[in-house]
């Protein structure tokens, strides 16, 4: 996995534990959450796909994001 570059929405290289924010709302398929734009994601778990990553947002575990929707903080 370490060969994988991920990226977020403005090319900055994120690497596994950064911080990100969201840039969009985003609804969250299977629940009425919606996550909103601005909310800070600590503690990031890359994937073996580029461009997805695992989180966690305030009480949903295991969500996984596109990074086009992220930038890092």
């Amino acid at each position: 996995m370490s060969d994988i570059v991920v990226r977020d929405s403005n090319g900055t290289v994120l690497n596994e534990g950064d911080s990100v924010q969201v840039i969009k709302d985003l609804k969250v398929k299977g629940t009425s959450s919606t996550v909103k734009r601005g909310t800070l994601i600590k503690g990031i778990h890359l994937t073996d796909d580029p461009d997805l990553i695992e989180c966690r947002v305030e009480k949903i575990k295991g969500l996984v994001l596109r990074t086009e929707f992220l930038k890092k903080v």
